[in-house]
């Protein structure tokens, strides 16, 4: 039999005719104590070259190759790091499915991602698009407020993702940029809660397919962070001890619940909370993980949800991270072992923990009397249901690496990622001369550029190298940040929002020598007060190539993005600010849903 046939319907869960709810009950009465603690853990994977399967453990995230983790921890959840070209992708997926269908029972692999689908290349939370089409960050759909963009967006992915078997979208990230200084930001669609709970219902929807439900051709969304992260004291993230407190000087709990309302509203089915810990809340003070008030009293009590809930990757035994040696994110319960650990989360109501493979200390857990294997079983439940919904053990399987081929990166898709990189850019600033604008520019102008590559603006203007010879120049900049001492803490841009001294003289100088365009990649609110005075033009972008920056300029596309926060006047104003507090504010810079047009108005 070729191994991408079915196996035979020897049981009732492998019979398709059958109820989801048949098959679970039956495949979960067949299972082992061992087998149902696999099923609990969800943790990283690497593709081999030409997509093989990593066999050497020294090349494997924390020492374990997927193939072990399937055969003797009997785990079929696993995080996607890294790239390859699809076909090989679609390979290595089906050689893993081919692992999984040899095990006793055969249970199917679910793959997940961070995001792959814009310009962020963090290890931590998501990578720079490579074979799939670019887009902006969600920044960038949140700046253009276009509910149906967003699910085409979502819809596209879906189908980039199901090309190569990843079936768990790690997003989308649903907190609220209330906090400038936060690394998350870039994430976010903004600091509106309204905005934000549209566009995850439209983001939901287009995961999940054509008729918005949950299915063999879905993806599933694991919406994080509940129940809102953007409050971070001093705008600290708690992937670091000193950001795990979260805090709500201004009251605004709720508010940052709102989109999580909407989310679960719209279909949700996966649900993770942040690392970080409530302080000075009703609730306990400890991650939220960890926090039985927030999962089960607020999260499944109160707003209803039934899905799957997944602890962010970490929260039980330290990791090694790049060659670093990182803790546990256990917050405000690092005293405790790792299985007392484990245990608290499974009673504040966690299904599956990320980027954990320890399921050993689960099966200690029970057969010390510590933990009843009933919920166990309750976990294994869900996350076995959902395999189901997703058709893995039946038609979806397996993929084809000719239609992965053929549909990652698809011309119309990479074309769909361009002009939404276009569209989203927000013009901040547009001088006048002699009442005319500045932009868009005409003819061919004799252009300084800096930080955009001159072979490419050489396309629309003469470039010289000498801004005292130039008639305009254009800068590209990014949001300012505090680099911090840690390699993995190196990607992420917090602290500061202005500019170093001697950067903003350089900035400023040049400013003075000649208009100058400036094009800020806003990745977090910036402070730039003094070079939005000094400069001729101001464009917002978030995430965008070069030759989409200068379609913009040179009016061949117009901008049509709106700021999705405050910029802030000052970095006074920023550190003096309530974290949980949306638009802040009374005198921004720039205001939330600031943007200027360029299309010709008619009478």
């Amino acid at each position: 039999m070729s191994p991408h046939q079915p196996a035979s319907q020897a049981h009732p869960y492998q019979d398709p005719a059958r109820t989801i709810d048949e098959r679970v009950k039956d495949l979960l009465g067949r299972m082992t104590l061992q087998e149902k603690a696999g099923q609990l853990f969800h943790t990283m994977v690497t593709i081999g070259p030409d997509g093989t399967l990593v066999e050497d453990p020294a090349q494997a995230p924390g020492g374990a190759t997927a193939p072990h983790m399937v055969t003797a921890q009997h785990m079929t959840h696993f995080n996607v790091l890294g790239a390859a070209g699809p076909r090989e992708m679609a390979l290595w997926h089906n050689r893993l499915q081919e692992s999984a269908a040899a095990t006793r029972l055969g249970i199917p692999v679910t793959l997940s991602t961070d995001p792959r689908h814009a310009f962020t290349d963090n290890p931590g939370t998501a990578m720079m698009a490579g074979p799939f089409s670019q887009w902006p960050e969600t920044l960038g759909l949140a700046a253009l407020a276009d509910a149906d963009l967003v699910r085409h967006f979502a819809d596209t992915v879906r189908r980039e993702y199901l090309a190569v078997g990843l079936r768990v979208a790690l997003h989308p990230q649903i907190d609220l940029a209330t906090e400038p200084r936060w690394s998350r930001i870039p994430g976010t669609f903004g600091e509106d809660a309204d905005l934000t709970s549209s566009l995850v219902a439209a983001y939901i929807s287009g995961l999940h397919g054509p008729d918005g439900v949950l299915g063999t051709d879905s993806v599933a969304a694991m919406v994080k962070h509940f129940p809102g992260a953007g409050p971070q004291k001093d705008g600290e993230d708690p992937h670091f001890a000193y950001g795990r407190e979260q805090v709500y000087p201004g009251g605004y709990f709720d508010y940052h619940l709102q989109p999580f309302k909407a989310a679960i509203a719209a279909g949700a089915t996966q649900m993770m909370p942040y690392y970080g810990m409530p302080v000075g809340t009703e609730h306990e003070e400890v991650g939220f993980g960890f926090n039985k008030g927030i999962i089960t009293g607020l999260l499944r009590e109160e707003l209803g949800f039934t899905g799957i809930v997944v602890a962010d990757w970490g929260l039980i035994t330290e990791s090694d991270i790049m060659g670093e040696k990182h803790p546990a994110r256990a917050w405000g319960v690092e005293h405790l072992e790792p299985a007392e650990r484990l245990l608290k989360a499974l009673h504040a109501g966690v299904d599956q923990f990320g980027g954990e493979n320890c399921p050993d200390l689960l099966v200690d857990l029970v057969r010390s009397g510590r933990l009843d294997e009933s919920r166990v079983d309750a976990s294994v439940a869900r996350l076995l249901t959902e395999k189901f919904r997703l058709g893995l053990f039946d038609n979806r399987r397996y993929v084809d690496p000719d239609q992965a081929e053929h549909t990652v990166g698809r011309a119309d898709f990479r074309t769909a990622g361009a002009l939404a990189q276009r569209r989203s850019a927000t013009l901040l600033k547009n001088t006048a001369r002699a009442e005319t604008p500045l932009l868009p520019l005409t003819g061919r102008p004799r252009l300084y550029v800096e930080n955009l590559q001159p072979d490419v603006a050489a396309d629309y203007a003469d470039i010289t190298t000498d801004p005292a010879d130039a008639d305009l120049a254009v800068l590209r900049l990014n949001t300012p940040f505090e680099p911090r001492p840690g390699l993995f803490e190196s990607f992420f841009h917090a602290g500061r929002l202005d500019f170093p001294e001697d950067d903003l003289k350089k900035i400023l100088n040049l400013l003075d020598t000649v208009p100058t365009i400036v094009v800020l990649h806003i990745e977090r609110p910036a402070v730039i007060p003094e070079i939005a005075e000094r400069c001729a033009a101001l464009l917002a972008t978030y995430g965008a190539s070069d030759e989409a920056v200068l379609d913009v300029l040179f009016g061949r596309t117009h901008p049509e993005g709106r700021l999705p926060f405050q910029l802030p006047p000052s970095m006074d104003e920023v550190e003096r600010g309530r974290p949980d507090v949306p638009q802040e504010s009374a005198t921004p810079l720039y205001p939330f849903g600031h943007g200027l047009s360029l299309r010709p108005t008619t009478s």
